[in-house]
């Protein structure tokens, strides 16, 4: 794979050499602001990870036959995407003979990838589960952890709707598409959280939290089949460990459990100290998607999900 291009969201960004923006060498490729330097470029694949998809800059990209993979969220179970949204983003596939495909970290590697390939030592499956483990208590963004999460606030009796409908909206695709992967489709996807505050006051990256205030955060969403939880997601990200009511915590990462007749019970830990996750944390989510070019490329033309393609080998040479 070669770099063909870099386009930027901020104008100060544009006209710059792409290495410059990543601190490494240069590359000769200079960035730009404007979608049609990109269409023009006539480029294999586009890697396309913005904040919120443009469906008229993507449909675009798909009409001009450039294949996409994306970090964005919304293609991974086409059967419950917006019809129209479908019909559009086919449509655009079509006339550009290109493929999009969409894969990260969470979702796409561990509520996809990792799945599907515990489930394929089953042959009576009655719960999958996926602990997600993210410690912030290094993480030294303020806006993100107490204006956007709502970390060192005084806890509500009733868990944040919104944040429950992004969950819902983020890891329920993931979690219907490897159940009719495994011929178990769900009737349902259900979302709820729960919040902890902190026992005392405690001295993390972003600033301080004063005792009482919520210092930890679970969702859960429970795929359900048959009025029992058949696949499982539950993300919680925490600030400190000394919290009221005391929960069960783990390091950042994962772990797995499989309740079936091959039982499982995995954990996939960073071993990554915590004043480097920031630094380290994006390539868990980027790298995956970029290894995954080669092989949407060779796909037929269409929404591609991670049932569709080859399970693809990173080519690091």
């Amino acid at each position: 794979m070669a770099l063909a291009g870099v386009r930027v969201h901020d104008p100060d960004k544009a006209g710059r050499d792409a290495g410059e923006l990543c601190g490494t060498g240069p590359t000769g490729i200079t960035t730009t602001h404007g979608l049609d330097d990109i269409l023009g470029l006539a480029a294999d694949c586009v890697l396309y990870m913005p904040r919120a998809t443009d469906l008229d800059e993507l449909c675009a990209l798909l009409a001009s036959g450039a294949n996409v993979v994306t970090t964005a969220g919304g293609f991974h179970h086409p059967a419950g995407m917006d019809p129209a949204v479908r019909r559009r983003v086919e449509d655009a596939c079509a006339r550009g003979g290109s493929s999009i495909h969409a894969t990260g970290s969470s979702p796409g590697f561990i509520t996809e990838a990792v799945p599907l390939v515990l489930a394929s030592v089953q042959r009576r499956l009655e719960t999958l589960t996926i602990h997600e483990y993210a410690d912030l208590s290094r993480r030294n963004s303020p806006g993100l952890l107490f204006d956007v999460m709502g970390f060192g606030r005084a806890p509500t009796a009733a868990f944040d709707t919104r944040r429950l409908a992004h969950v819902r909206s983020s890891f329920g695709p993931s979690l219907r598409l490897v159940a009719d992967a495994l011929g178990l489709p769900l009737d349902s996807v259900e979302a709820s959280g729960h919040l902890a505050t902190a026992a005392h006051p405690a001295d993390i990256a972003a600033g301080v939290l004063r005792a009482g205030t919520v210092a930890a955060q679970r969702m859960t969403l429970s795929g359900v089949r048959g009025g029992r939880t058949l696949l499982e997601f539950n993300a919680t990200w925490y600030c400190t460990t000394d919290l009221a009511p005391a929960w069960d915590l783990r390091p950042t990462g994962w772990h797995l459990t499989v309740d079936g007749d091959t039982p499982l019970d995995m954990d996939m830990r960073f071993p990554v100290p915590l004043d480097r996750m920031a630094a380290v944390s994006p390539g868990y989510t980027a790298h995956r998607a970029v290894n995954a070019v080669p092989a949407v490329c060779a796909a037929a033309p269409g929404i591609r999900t991670t049932v569709d393609l080859p399970p693809f080998t990173a080519a690091l040479a």
